[in-house]
């Protein structure tokens, strides 16, 4: 009955809408499909020795294109640009996690961090295995995004 009721409980607070209560009220459809978004330098996190420097610098290059192209086939009307500064911008950090040692059992992470021009910060993230990045390849980083910028509103 205990482990019955501990179970119970952690699958309600798993469903609960944990988001809603920390996204901003600015952060709408309407508003990201129109705004203008500053790509900054992308930035990988966790075990940097996987790949070569020039691997890492291609990647760190797809991370900011491929993210950029994501908001941009999300939001056909926004302007992606690369002006820092730019007034009344909405500034995006892409950011990739990778993991120890390229296990198949191990995750791959990426993220996209937004600073809104009031100030908030909204972040969306997600885990893939490795078998996602056998299956993409080159258009690996690409994917990531695309999946990232889906779950925008």
């Amino acid at each position: 009955m205990k482990f019955l009721l501990s179970t119970a409980l952690a699958a309600s607070v798993l469903t609960l809408p944990l988001a809603s209560a920390q996204t901003p009220a600015s952060w709408t459809a309407q508003r990201l499909s129109a705004a203008t978004y500053v790509i900054l330098d992308p930035k990988i996190e966790g075990n940097p020795n996987l790949v070569s420097a020039e691997q890492r610098a291609s990647i760190l290059a797809a991370m900011k294109r491929d993210s950029a192209g994501a908001i941009k086939r999300r939001y056909p009307r926004a302007t992606v640009t690369e002006k820092a500064g730019a007034p009344g911008a909405i500034e995006v950090r892409p950011v990739f996690v990778a993991p120890r040692a390229l296990l198949p059992w191990n995750k791959l992470g990426a993220r996209l961090e937004f600073r809104l021009p009031e100030g908030q910060n909204v972040v969306l993230s997600e885990t893939f295995g490795i078998s996602v990045l056998l299956r993409y390849q080159a258009e690996f980083v690409n994917y990531l995004y695309d999946q990232l910028a889906a779950r925008l509103p």
